[in-house]
């Protein structure tokens, strides 16, 4: 197990990708922690990993909230003597035009999405850095390209990218190893737990869930990418197409991402 010993913190870890990637970590031989806004999703976690034999310790956080980050790393300080990998993980996603859209559920979305993620690294750089150890950043092919009706997380994705590739330059050569990985679409319950306009959860994927890659899937490959100290991981075909062709014909994508939003169930464009 090539991560046996290491101490890994996963924000948002509940559901989809970060529970996914808490249990693959875990599989590795690594000791995981993870964090959620609901102690009754954090306990049902905490069970499932625990099964496996995996040492856990689950703690009751809010991404958004600074001192929740700050308070994350001191107790897993204290129970693990350590950090060696941190997983920004959490977040939300949201679902209406910009016109038509509340700012605090912008707000909301990114503080959650990159203020979360910038308040965690924060506090686990020391440990990260004294280590030599890895962060990586769970940004989305939404970080590449964006997309109508999701204009809040599109912005909170293209600023994580731009967060990270900035902050690995200034550490790349302290022996720290940052990895922005960026999943397309992903069967999991992001698209369920996404606000509405005026901030209500929308309830009912608009996408066809069991034809996307699956949230262990992802996680399997973010596993492999940060023990081979990757840089980037985009993923899906459909992803790294989307990223290749926003490069070179953005124009023409414009037009090719309008007309598949607007076929999407209860489209905004309809």
């Amino acid at each position: 197990m090539k991560l046996k010993g290491k101490v890994v913190i996963v924000t948002g870890a509940t559901s989809g990708i970060g529970e996914a990637c808490a249990m693959a970590f875990g599989k590795e031989g690594a000791k995981v922690v993870i964090t959620g806004r609901k102690q009754v999703k954090i306990d049902n976690t905490l069970h499932r990993l625990q099964q496996e034999g995996i040492e856990v310790m689950g703690i009751l956080a809010d991404a958004a909230i600074e001192a929740d980050n700050e308070e994350v790393v001191l107790e897993t300080v204290k129970r693990f003597g350590r950090i060696d990998i941190l997983i920004n993980n959490a977040g939300i996603s949201m679902r209406a035009l910009f016109e038509d859209l509340d700012l605090e559920v912008f707000k909301k979305v990114m503080d959650t999405n990159f203020y979360g993620a910038v308040y965690a690294t924060k506090y686990c750089l020391p440990e990260i850095l004294k280590n030599q150890g890895s962060i990586v950043a769970v940004s989305s092919i939404n970080g590449y390209r964006g997309t109508p009706a999701r204009t809040a997380y599109t912005a909170s994705k293209y600023a994580m990218n731009g967060f990270f590739e900035s902050l690995r330059t200034e550490v790349m050569k302290r022996g720290v190893h940052i990895l922005v990985a960026s999943p397309g679409f992903t069967s999991s319950n992001i698209r369920n737990n996404a606000l509405t306009a005026q901030g209500q959860i929308q309830g009912e994927s608009p996408r066809e869930e069991n034809k996307m890659m699956s949230a262990e899937e992802v996680a399997d490959e973010i596993v492999k990418a940060t023990i081979k100290r990757k840089r980037d991981l985009v993923l899906t075909n459909q992803g790294k197409l989307a990223v290749f062709l926003n490069k070179w014909i953005p124009g023409t994508m414009d037009n090719l991402v309008y007309k598949t939003m607007a076929k999407e169930k209860d489209s905004p464009f309809k």
